[in-house]
């Protein structure tokens, strides 16, 4: 199935629709989402990409991350997402939103404005490995230290948005 996105203009307000892989090759501006679920330590729960993947194989990045579809609430896509990556259900709130782009190693371009949720999950996920090759959870700090220390094994959107003033409370 093609997947299609949602493009927006500077202020997120909806312009249009294209497929996921035109949209990254042209690097037009679109929606996206990212979940950072976190333990009741307080710890981060990470996923690293699929050695499969488009784009960001084999990087360790926030637990789940897409784009919603048209017409599906970003809510929904959250949940969806959660379990279809990482078989999980959990409750996740709106953070915050940062606009991103960055120009790939494989031609594509990430130009997104992303919409990150919280929530709260002390389990074992479920993964999909189409999606997912591995999980761990990481107390933020250190893992913020990481991400200064080897930014190559994170995703973009990752060192971006861990860093976040308004993560900086999780800490």
């Amino acid at each position: 199935m093609m997947e299609t996105v949602i493009l927006v203009d500077s202020d997120d307000q909806e312009v249009g629709t294209l497929s996921k892989m035109q949209a990254h090759r042209l690097g037009l501006l679109h929606r996206a989402f990212s979940v950072l679920l976190f333990n009741s330590k307080g710890e981060v729960l990470l996923q690293k990409r699929a050695d499969s993947k488009y784009h960001s194989a084999g990087l360790w990045t926030n637990t789940c991350c897409s784009h919603p579809r048209p017409n599906e609430p970003i809510e929904v896509a959250v949940r969806r997402r959660l379990r279809e990556e990482m078989g999980i259900e959990a409750e996740c709130k709106f953070a915050f939103k940062f606009a991103y782009h960055v120009t790939l190693d494989n031609e594509l371009i990430e130009n997104e404005i992303d919409h990150v949720f919280v929530g709260i999950f002390d389990g074992s996920p479920t993964i999909n490995p189409e999606e997912v090759g591995d999980w761990k959870f990481a107390p933020i700090i250190a893992l913020r230290a990481d991400v200064l220390k080897n930014p190559g094994q994170f995703t973009h959107w990752f060192k971006i948005l861990i860093n976040h003033p308004a993560l900086a409370t999780s800490s």
